[in-house]
């Protein structure tokens, strides 16, 4: 075939593939007026799990998995957004590392809020000003963020979804390199980038602030200066890169959690998430422990934090596999709340890829 008997025919395909995407939004917008009936959640993790292992199972190649999975995030995007004008709350403020989290999950045509702390993106959800928001939990080289924890302590919100994002920290300012006299960003992005910038950029002032966004706007309004950021700052805020990749770990990677007023169904592949408090005797939490290595259950990770009712008092965030309608799981939830002072289940949701 020709160039021009192969344009046309890509012509003949796009019709049909816009016209199937209306015909399936169509069935999208029936399916969310029973679920305003039914009372139901407009987002389904465990149906979105679904849908990304019907496709990696119908695509046989040439379209790499990765790109199928990217059109389909933003096909479901759009459906949500039709379907209930969905709102997502995260820390912001744009082009935070929790803003590029949350676009991964839900694509580009659902409405963002920007919050200012993690306990607002906590409120916004519970007020209902957002359906779901997006937190931080952990960071695989620099450990806990704590203030998640404890917002967890206090609140009724469930996890219904965890998203990893490999972090890439980039150097960014509208001035060259040899004129950079000073550095913003987050304390944990110096520490992230400790080795190169001792290494590339010596004896520069590094000035800590409370975002990676912040940090690209103070580097734009101060001569001399440059931000620590993610590529996405780059195109968000018209800022020239650098330096690219300039993290010392490679492979370093956040943990967000997706906060709902519920959380969702099995999967076959799914976490819980579990906070409990013991009574302060010996032994009393290896009691606690025992029951999940008793029905061979993994604990994938465990963390303290104090009570703040008691000195010396503390709750346990614990992840352990399975979700909590399994029976084995629901038996050792039972188990351990006869050794606990109080446990909870924050939520079961489907394992993300790490």
């Amino acid at each position: 075939m020709n160039l021009d008997n192969l344009r046309d025919k890509i012509d003949h395909l796009d019709e049909e593939i816009v016209r199937l995407l209306n015909e399936r939004i169509n069935v999208v917008l029936s399916i969310g007026e029973e679920k305003k009936k039914a009372g139901a959640e407009v987002y389904v993790p465990s149906r979105e799990r679904e849908v990304f292992d019907k496709i990696n199972r119908l695509n046989t190649g040439p379209l790499p998995t990765e790109s199928a999975h990217a059109i389909y995030r933003e096909i479901m995007s759009a459906a949500l957004a039709l379907e209930a004008q969905m709102k997502i709350a995260y820390l912001g403020p744009e082009a935070t590392f929790t803003h590029q989290a949350a676009r991964n999950k839900f694509g580009v045509s659902v409405d963002y809020i920007s919050a200012s702390t993690i306990s607002d993106v906590f409120d916004m959800v519970v007020n209902r000003t957002a359906e779901y928001g997006v937190v931080p939990i952990e960071n695989s080289t620099e450990g806990a963020v704590t203030h998640t924890f404890d917002r967890f302590a206090t609140t009724p919100l469930k996890i219904c979804a965890e998203i990893y994002l490999p972090i890439s920290l980039t150097l960014l300012s509208k001035h060259p390199k040899e004129k950079v006299v000073k550095i913003f960003s987050k304390q944990e992005a110096f520490g992230q980038c400790r080795f190169w910038l001792n290494g590339n950029m010596p004896n520069i002032e590094l000035v800590p602030v409370e975002s990676t966004a912040k940090a690209v706007q103070l580097a734009l309004e101060t001569k001399g200066s440059a931000a620590i950021a993610s590529a996405m700052a780059s195109d968000m805020y018209d800022i020239e890169v650098l330096a690219e990749n300039i993290q010392d770990i490679h492979g370093n990677t956040t943990r967000f959690l997706v906060i709902a007023p519920t959380y969702g169904s099995a999967t076959g592949n799914d976490k819980t998430s579990i906070v409990f408090g013991v009574k302060h005797k010996v032994g009393a939490l290896y009691d606690a422990l025992s029951v999940f290595k008793a029905d061979n259950i993994n604990m994938s990770k465990i963390e303290s934090r104090p009570s703040k009712n008691k000195a010396w008092e503390y709750y346990f965030f614990v992840d352990i596999d399975g979700h909590a309608a399994d029976p084995k799981i629901a038996r050792a939830l039972d188990e351990l709340q006869e050794h606990c002072t109080l446990m909870t289940i924050l939520g079961s949701y489907p394992r993300a890829e790490a």
